[in-house]
């Protein structure tokens, strides 16, 4: 499968953007699909995962009440909508994507397909 993540760009503190993983060459709507994100200097970590099938969804405690993460099956494309962001959400965000079942998701080992990145910016 490939994944292509877009949506990126500028926003201000208290404001949104919605980013958008859309995939080819496989149906996505029953595999994991996870939002991880690096910024400068540091690690990739995890953000929000959804597991497929229209199973559970789990979130990192920082962006918990703030990022919602999506399907559209018809689009073939999952989607992180991210509210009230702040400066340290400044990062490049990552999909990932993965058919086999796992007990957790937040784990970058358990993704075995990833999209490029989309660059999130938010100033002060």
């Amino acid at each position: 499968v490939q994944l292509q993540a877009s949506g990126g760009g500028l926003a201000q503190a208290g404001g949104s953007l919605r980013l958008s993983c859309a995939a080819s060459g496989r149906t996505l709507s029953s595999y994991r699909v996870g939002w991880f994100r690096q910024a400068p200097g540091k690690e990739r970590e995890f953000v929000a995962a959804s597991r497929g099938s229209g199973g559970s969804t789990s979130f990192a405690d920082s962006v918990k009440g703030r990022f919602i993460i999506s399907r559209d099956n018809a689009k073939n494309t999952v989607y992180l909508q991210m509210n009230s962001l702040k400066p340290e959400d400044t990062a490049i965000y990552y999909c990932a994507a993965d058919p086999r079942p796992r007990i957790g998701l937040g784990l970058r080992r358990d993704y075995d397909y990833w999209g490029q990145g989309t660059l999130v910016t938010v100033s002060s």
